[in-house]
């Protein structure tokens, strides 16, 4: 094992499973990280990027699809789902959700090691994925999911956040009113184009030193809106 094996993250609250996949994955030449609850797992994830996560469903703070979901905000990370849950209805959410891959427990070592080398080859090449996001005064942490303007933390509506993190992901390009409601508000919600107005005028009066002038939040005419990179 050297500095340049894969680094995994196993988010699992049950101290035998833990050991188990603690002996097998250094025995097999990776790094180890460990968290025990899904607040922990997230933080860790941001703090220390690893190559892959292995989660498990059963948390006691979370469900393992609520920090799939919170991960896949901002990151990329592979993650496979260890979990005793084997029903197809569990596996789909887990995948919709934005897992890479679902093992049903009890599972063998050369199963998951194949899993983990397949899941690894496909991110090969990816880039680093930013824990958090920055641009002059405007700063957002995706694993704590707070936004900072300045040393003043703002609180953002669900809407709210999730428009910004939807510009941040195309940061400097011009987002189309459509995409930015495809994905924000759902498929359905297309032809809504008042809604884009309506919480862009709100994240304005939030995020921006004058609103009536913006300098993260701008406009592109008839097209939609881009943020400053």
């Amino acid at each position: 094992m050297t500095e340049n094996s894969p680094l995994i993250l196993v988010i699992e609250d049950e101290a035998q499973m833990r050991r188990f996949l603690r002996v097998s994955l250094e025995g097999n030449g990776y790094r180890l990280l460990e968290a025990e609850t899904a607040r922990s797992g997230i933080e860790q994830a941001a703090a220390r990027q690893p190559d892959l996560i292995l989660l498990d469903l059963g948390l006691p703070d979370e469900s393992g699809h609520v920090v799939t979901e919170r991960l896949r905000e901002w990151s990329t990370t592979p993650i496979i789902v260890i979990s005793a849950r084997g029903r197809e209805e569990d596996k789909i959410r887990a995948l919709d959700a934005g897992a890479d891959d679902y093992v049903t427990k009890p599972f063998g070592v050369g199963e998951l090691l194949a899993r983990m080398r397949t899941a690894l080859r496909h991110a090969a090449g990816a880039g680093t994925v930013k824990a958090e996001f920055s641009v002059g005064e405007l700063k957002v942490d995706f694993a704590r999911r707070q936004v900072f303007v300045g040393a003043n933390e703002v609180h953002l509506t669900p809407i709210e956040y999730k428009l910004l993190l939807v510009l941040i992901k195309y940061e400097g390009r011009v987002v189309t009113h459509r995409q930015l409601l495809k994905d924000v508000w759902g498929p359905n919600s297309t032809e809504h184009t008042h809604y884009v107005r309506v919480y862009m005028a709100q994240l304005r009066r939030k995020l921006e030193p004058n609103p009536s002038r913006p300098v993260y939040l701008l406009t592109e005419p008839a097209v939609g809106y881009r943020l400053k990179s």
